[in-house]
């Protein structure tokens, strides 16, 4: 029977999150030369100095890898303990806009379309992706909800108001990537923030499905909204 020591067996992790790495960085940067289509896995063994056959190995398939390195890039850009820790959400969509501005962000639309189009894995993967967004979003909506709200109802708005904004940071980082010039995309994404605090209280306050009452609405003497539009 052969002996691994404890200090071996760290050597062996170590070794293979050092693989790992290196093949994440060279997918990255292929994926953003060429494209997701146009990308082997002899390519990414030739440019990481890492075997093909440790490429499955570590993520099963094309898909798992390619799903792997949006994942990265996001967690390094916007870390999960972020969304509770960052008092203000201007603040972070800041990170959003480093995100843009990384230079491989256009991987987070690189597989959308198959994503749409299909059943499989890459599909799964990609609603596992918007989910994880959407759920860092939700954290800091708790994080800030007051202690007066309703458990239930603020927990459903808190929902759709994560796929709301996630909704918006996608939109905007799209725009950004496909024409940069056409806005400023910092005042972009304030411009959100700004709208989404102006109204955050109705985020607990208002029931799911019902619109808040506008505030700007001339009253009737009954006190209802007078429709104008």
């Amino acid at each position: 029977m052969t002996i691994v020591s404890s200090r071996g067996r760290r050597r062996i992790d170590e070794i293979g999150e050092e693989s790992r790495r290196r093949i994440l960085d060279a997918a990255e940067e292929l994926f953003a030369e060429r494209g997701f289509d146009r990308t082997s896995f002899v390519d990414i063994s030739e440019r990481s100095g890492i075997s093909r056959g440790s490429i499955p190995w570590h993520f099963k398939n094309k898909d798992g890898l390619v799903m792997a390195v949006v994942e990265r890039a996001i967690d390094r850009l916007m870390p999960p303990e972020r969304y509770q820790s960052v008092p203000a959400l201007a603040e972070l969509f800041d990170d959003s806009a480093a995100l843009v501005r990384s230079g491989n962000s256009a991987l987070v639309f690189m597989i959308l379309g198959e994503a749409i189009s299909g059943t499989g894995a890459v599909r799964t993967q990609y609603q596992e992706f918007l989910a994880r967004r959407r759920g860092g979003l939700e954290l800091w909506l708790r994080a800030h909800r007051p202690a007066s709200a309703d458990p239930a109802t603020a927990s459903r708005q808190e929902r759709a108001s994560a796929a709301a904004l996630n909704g918006a940071l996608l939109g905007i980082h799209l725009q950004a990537l496909v024409d940069p010039d056409a806005f400023d995309l910092d005042e972009a994404l304030q411009s959100v923030a700004a709208m989404f605090d102006k109204n955050l209280a109705d985020v607990w306050s208002t029931p799911p499905g019902v619109a808040p009452a506008r505030r700007d609405a001339p009253k009737t003497g009954n006190g209802r909204d007078v429709r104008t539009d």
